[in-house]
């Protein structure tokens, strides 16, 4: 249990750090349930709603291959 929510905060991480990168690249927007939270003058991107969504395409693809 303790590795799969080290790997789920560390997702979450990883994806707030790419996610604002690859939107203006990729034009995409932010989904309703990322979160952003400006905190000493600076944004930060927690993308919830982009990481479950990832993850279940990631399983569909995963189940069809």
């Amino acid at each position: 249990m303790l590795k799969w929510l080290l790997t789920l905060i560390v997702a979450v991480f990883i994806l707030g750090l790419a996610l604002p990168h690859l939107a203006q690249r990729l034009k995409i927007g932010r989904l309703p349930g990322d979160v952003t939270v400006r905190l000493r003058g600076r944004n930060y991107y927690l993308p919830f709603a982009s990481t479950l969504l990832l993850s279940l395409l990631l399983t569909l693809l995963v189940r069809l291959l």
